[in-house]
């Protein structure tokens, strides 16, 4: 039986695709490409559609024999979620509610969800467990956490069988150089940073330098893309084997700076250049960091990729990949 990987044209559901198929599942790909890459699917069956049309759904369940889905086909950026909420609110929530909808009538039982540490809002303490509260300060977050909650309700009333995966901050590229991250417009620090590296950036902008942290830039957990996605087939594995919904926060454990990201790339590029220092963003909390402990125990996970210059290393290999294909054009 296959996985359905909607938003698998995207950064982090393309290498999940990619993982499923290496593991020899048959997986099929559903995807608007309002934001993925038809290139970016290079296994399995692709789908050219909308998660929140029933008909496609229809047709999809009908047409594969599917026993679990897997959501990564969310709006993703804070900024625009505040200045257009309905957008995320469409897409995150209702949208993701016919497809559960979908999932009840043809029968089909677990569902992995792509959630964030958004969730939580302001941090109270960290490193962020499980227990922490969930309080988001953003329609992204909202809408993430309704979807959360949707769940829970769905489990209760129809036995559908899910597990949440809050993510804290992926970064990488699959280490082959066939996949990478391309979000249009870029918002994520590594990639940012390494654009200003490769010459296709002018600068990279740090947003505040006071924070009370080792060197005044905000610190986060980045966790690679392999590691991730590891996370997700873990995650199916066990709710299959349990039967039982899960919630779980996913990161390495540790923090790095926007400074340490800078001197990192650095270090990997053996290049330099411009850093232009800016205001602080609102909501932007000065330290986040995950305790994934739960995961670890639980689904037997452990990050391979711990170290920042290794995930540099990754993204760097794919950006210089990315850029000799644009010059051999």
């Amino acid at each position: 039986m296959g996985i359905l990987v909607v938003g698998g044209a995207g950064y982090i559901g393309s290498h999940m695709v990619k993982r499923l198929a290496k593991a020899g599942t048959d997986v099929i790909t559903l995807d608007n490409l309002c934001c993925g890459y038809r290139d970016a699917v290079k296994y399995g069956e692709f789908v050219e559609g909308d998660l929140g049309d029933p008909t496609v759904l229809d047709d999809v369940f009908n047409t594969y024999d599917i026993e679990a889905v897997m959501h990564f086909a969310a709006y993703i950026e804070v900024g625009e979620s505040v200045t257009d909420p309905a957008k995320y609110y469409r897409n995150n929530v209702f949208n993701t509610a016919v497809l559960l909808d979908a999932m009840v009538h043809h029968q089909i039982e677990h569902f992995i969800f792509s959630s964030t540490a958004a969730i939580f809002g302001e941090p109270e303490y960290t490193p962020i467990d499980e227990k922490h509260g969930k309080n988001p300060i953003n329609p992204y977050g909202r809408s993430k956490l309704m979807v959360e909650r949707i769940l829970q309700d769905y489990d209760h009333a129809y036995g559908l069988k899910s597990t949440c995966l809050r993510y804290f901050n992926a970064a990488g590229a699959d280490p082959d150089g066939e996949l990478g991250e391309r979000h249009q417009p870029e918002s994520h620090l590594i990639p940012l940073v390494l654009q200003a590296a490769s010459g296709r950036r002018d600068a990279i902008k740090v947003n505040g330098t006071d924070y009370p942290t080792v060197d005044g830039t905000c610190v986060r957990d980045y966790i690679h893309i392999d590691d991730l996605c590891a996370a997700h087939s873990l995650a199916l594995e066990r709710m299959q084997q349990t039967g039982a919904s899960a919630r779980y926060n996913l990161g390495n454990g540790q923090g790095f700076s926007v400074q340490q990201v800078i001197d990192a790339t650095r270090t990997v590029t053996g290049r330099d250049f411009k850093v232009v220092q800016g205001a602080r963003r609102a909501g932007d909390p000065a330290v986040l960091v995950a305790d994934s402990t739960l995961a670890r125990q639980e689904l037997g996970w452990h990050p391979a990729h711990t170290e920042l210059e290794s995930i540099i290393a990754t993204a760097w290999n794919w950006e210089t990949e990315f850029l000799n294909k644009q010059n051999r054009v």
